[in-house]
């Protein structure tokens, strides 16, 4: 884009290299700050990447000093977020746009903080609301089932991923979190995983059912010394290269195995996050378990299982809604609807929440 021309006889200012302006050397500044701090590698690339995005668009128009940034410079951008359209056409979405935004409003901050900046122009502003949408779609067991089922357990690369899969459904734990899993972090004998460094940098320990379990044990005596490339730093599933999995390899990977069992659905590694939540719901877990597992900071971010969970919610319907028990009651079913005191009990976790919810 073409600079303004300038005013007044002064010569224009020659356009400088994103990497090399001032703005970039306060970027890193903060960026260094926050690793002191004790922020993850992930989050401070996160950060990185949409900081130096916003120094990029603010040198294409001749901002190049955090001094320059105003307001209506911060809101111009924001607009420029919203507009935005990717490779196929399609704008980025809400979520995308605040974590952009997210990062920029923490390095102002930063810079009032360190004397800096003498006022801090993103105070104000407002970010986009995150629509709280349910999952586009959830798995019943026998779907899940039908994917587990998919890898061919009599080669090397089919066993690993037959145990990825049979550990991404019986732990709920995230893409990225998969991948940094190392062999010490499990163990077998007591049926446990600990996931290090998960998002927002925590720790926790999550249960691994006792299939999982068998498959994984199964997957290290016959698989891994086959994989593995010395020197072995540890890291439990491998690729055929003897490498961790990169996270948008993982995914295809897994993808690759929903499509093959005839399911042509968005997401990939995420939907076997939902699933087990979902499916440990239905059965009765306590949702505050089941934050646990996931490892959610805020129960509210669980309670959207609540409302996936349709078969309690037509439990209770048949259970008390007048029209349901004179159905009931007329028609002969061999299977025997649920009694009050079952919807009483499905009632537990959704009142629960609800009260939690408004608490908050």
């Amino acid at each position: 884009m073409l600079r303004k021309k300038h005013r007044g006889g002064m010569a224009p200012r020659p356009k400088v290299a994103a990497a090399h302006n001032a703005m970039s050397r306060y970027v890193n500044a903060f960026l260094e700050w926050s690793r002191e701090r004790g922020r993850s590698d992930q989050a401070i690339t996160t950060m990185a990447q949409a900081l130096r995005r916003f120094a990029h668009w603010a040198d294409e128009r001749g901002i190049a000093r955090p001094q320059e940034v105003t307001l209506p410079v911060l809101e111009r951008y924001q607009r420029h977020l919203y507009h935005y359209r990717k490779r196929d056409g399609d704008p980025l979405a809400f979520s995308t746009q605040q974590a952009l935004l997210v990062p920029v409003k923490a390095f102002f901050r930063w810079a009032v903080r360190e004397r800096h900046l003498l006022y801090n122009p993103a105070s104000e502003l407002v970010l986009p609301k995150i629509p709280q949408k349910l999952p586009r779609h959830v798995f019943t067991i026998e779907q899940v089932e039908s994917i587990l089922n998919q890898p061919d357990v009599g080669t090397v690369s089919g066993l690993r991923d037959r145990a990825m899969l049979e550990t991404f459904y019986s732990t709920g734990i995230r893409r990225m979190e998969l991948t940094h899993l190392a062999i010490y972090d499990l163990d077998l004998r007591r049926g446990t995983l600990m996931v290090r460094a998960g998002k927002g940098g925590k720790d926790r320990m999550v249960p691994i059912g006792e299939r999982a379990c068998a498959w994984v044990r199964k997957y290290l005596d016959d698989a891994r010394s086959v994989l593995v490339v010395e020197p072995d730093q540890g890291t439990l599933f491998l690729t055929d290269f003897g490498e961790p999995f990169e996270k948008n390899r993982l995914g295809d990977l897994v993808k690759g195995y929903i499509e093959r069992a005839g399911f042509q659905v968005t997401g990939s590694c995420h939907l076997f996050r939902h699933a087990m939540a979902t499916h440990m719901l239905e059965n009765g877990a306590d949702i505050r378990f089941i934050q646990a597992i996931l490892g959610h900071e805020a129960l509210t971010s669980t309670q959207i299982y609540t409302q996936v969970s349709i078969l309690k919610l037509k439990e209770i319907h048949t259970a008390t809604h007048p029209a349901r028990l004179e159905r009931a009651r007329d028609v002969q079913d061999d299977k025997a609807p649920p009694t009050l005191e079952d919807a009483r009990r499905a009632l537990l976790v959704a009142v629960a929440a609800e009260s939690d919810d408004e608490d908050g």
